[in-house]
């Protein structure tokens, strides 16, 4: 894991990214959305987003698959996009063969010096699930499946490994707030992010949290409602607030 890195508040709180008078609107939403200076990248960021965003049904899964390719940095073969799906900064978005991204997922690769998004082959992402950039990469290791309405958050580095299974409502933090200052809000303070990976095979209840600078090893299971602070090792079921490991996979129970 790489030591925890540390961020400008003023980089990091949308309100000011927003709200910057020195930018024209939209100046402000080609930033946030497209990620690309100059017309040409918003005029056709807009043009696919407004044929096919909302289409439903089989027309809309066909058009998505064609279409939305052209905004992304690789897209690969069988790929389906839900309608409602969101993205940010998509040319940093790299997605490999046969990913489903159901309706409603947001992916935001927002960032100035990141890599971004990096989904693998096989991976389905559940409704309304989000992975979200702030400056850091998201990677998502071959046909893991991760659960509606999660979200995955990175400001460093967050990996989920390979046939991952991540159960509906769960968070990866990966990134934390500065709070050593009182007479200043822990909004107007810094941030740190030191990264998260959860192993291959690794599988994460519903409403599992799991904070910045957690390792949960391959094969390892988190018990529905746990949180993660620290390392899970490989092959352990872990349950509890903050999670503790109660039995070894490899011994009978």
């Amino acid at each position: 894991m790489k030591p925890p890195r540390e961020h400008d508040a003023r980089i990091t709180v949308i309100q000011r990214e927003l709200f910057d008078e020195k930018k024209s609107k939209a100046q402000r939403y080609a930033e946030l959305v497209v990620g690309k200076p100059g017309l040409l990248p918003l005029f056709k960021h807009e043009v696919i987003t407004l044929i096919c965003w909302g289409l439903p049904g089989a027309l809309g899964l066909f058009i998505r698959s064609k279409l939305y390719p052209w905004l992304l940095g690789s897209c690969g073969r069988g790929v389906a996009f839900g309608a409602g799906v969101v993205l940010r900064h998509p040319h940093k978005i790299h997605i490999a063969d046969n990913v489903v991204v159901d309706d409603g997922c947001c992916l935001d690769a927002k960032g100035t010096d990141n890599d971004g998004i990096r989904i693998g082959s096989g991976v389905f992402l559940g409704r309304n699930a989000i992975l979200s950039c702030k400056n850091g990469d998201i990677i998502v290791d071959d046909e893991a499946n991760i659960g509606f309405n999660t979200e995955i958050f990175s400001a460093s580095r967050v990996r989920v490994g390979k046939k991952v299974l991540i159960a509906a409502y769960t968070y990866l933090v990966g990134g934390d707030h500065l709070y050593d200052r009182v007479d200043i809000p822990v909004l107007d303070q810094g941030r740190t992010a030191a990264g998260i990976d959860i192993g291959d095979h690794a599988w994460l209840g519903a409403h599992v949290v799991v904070t910045d600078g957690s390792r949960v090893g391959r094969d390892a299971i988190v018990g529905a409602g746990a949180v993660v602070v620290g390392e899970i090792p490989e092959f352990a079921i872990a349950v509890g607030t903050p999670a503790k490991v109660v039995r070894d996979r490899r011994t009978p129970a």
